[in-house]
């Protein structure tokens, strides 16, 4: 139902499906680029690498690139060096432009070198040791899927008690891989984005009626939403209220409508309401943000 009203109203308002990155083409035969954003937290990403270090895929065929934010740290380089003789690892710091995500997935897409890219949060686990090998046979297989959405499941670590709300089947950067071909056409993400830069172009990819596969063989882990106040989400919904002018006003304000109806799921008691909710208010104050003409809104 969402696909076929973003179509039609992109229809009667069409606009430029275009990101901000230029993709370029794959490369010195890698298959897979695996491309991870981070900024501390290396005790998580140690976990990541540790799955990827432990899949059975030829190490040549496929890259893990690293783009640590401010400008990147020693610990930082020391975590890619200590990998560096298991996985073949690019280490990037960020030099600019700081805090959003957008442009931080962009500058490791715009560096990666694979024909699938596979994008992973630091806070992600993969148990699997063929995940990659059944990963790149269902691209092979089907060759019309653009991108492939594997299963996910809640992962504890983090948690205090086990709250468990995790939609499975969910298209966003914590676990998900596309085609180069597509990110080419759809020009990856917007770079002023400071989250939820896999949301935004998941809109587009949906209008452009790109094809997804839900792949039931494949699995990941991940810690299920958490929002402990309203900073982040506050400038994720200044980032929403900045595609005015470049979304068409009905997608726009549809967009917008959605990011924000939790806001109504706060009174609730149940932990998941109260999570959604409070990201709901805080994308609202967001958008007040944005309707108050405040010139920058950057998490952390």
């Amino acid at each position: 139902m969402r696909k076929i009203l973003l179509q039609s109203l992109f229809n009667i308002c069409p606009f430029d499906l275009t990101g901000d990155c230029t993709v370029p083409n794959a490369k010195d035969d890698i298959r897979v680029s695996c491309v991870i954003n981070f900024y501390g937290r290396l005790d998580l990403l140690q976990g990541v690498l540790y799955s990827l270090a432990e899949q059975d895929y030829p190490r040549d065929r496929f890259e893990v690139l690293l783009i640590e934010d401010r400008g990147g740290t020693s610990a930082g380089r020391e975590m890619a060096s200590l990998f560096a003789d298991s996985l073949h690892i690019i280490y990037l710091p960020l030099q600019a432009n700081h805090g959003r995500m957008g442009y931080s997935r962009n500058y490791g897409l715009a560096h990666s070198r694979g024909e699938i890219i596979l994008f992973l949060d630091d806070d992600t686990v993969i148990l699997q040791p063929d995940f990659l090998v059944k990963l790149d046979s269902l691209f092979f297989q089907q060759r019309n899927a653009d991108a492939v959405m594997p299963h996910g499941h809640a992962a504890f670590s983090l948690m205090k008690d086990r709250y468990a709300f995790h939609d499975p089947y969910f298209m966003t950067s914590r676990c998900t891989a596309y085609r180069r071909k597509v990110l080419q056409e759809l020009g990856g993400f917007m770079d002023h984005f400071v989250g939820q830069e896999d949301v935004e172009f998941v809109t587009r990819f949906t209008i452009a009626g790109k094809k997804v596969i839900k792949a039931e063989e494949l699995h990941y882990y991940h810690p299920p939403l958490l929002v402990p106040d309203i900073r982040k989400p506050r400038a994720v919904g200044f980032s929403f209220f900045g595609l005015k002018g470049r979304y068409s006003w009905p997608v726009w304000l549809l967009l917008l409508a959605n990011c924000a109806r939790h806001a109504l799921l706060w009174p609730l008691p149940a932990r998941r309401f109260k999570e959604q909710g409070r990201f709901g208010i805080g994308f609202l104050c967001g958008i007040v943000d944005g309707i108050r003409g405040k010139k920058e809104q950057v998490y952390g």
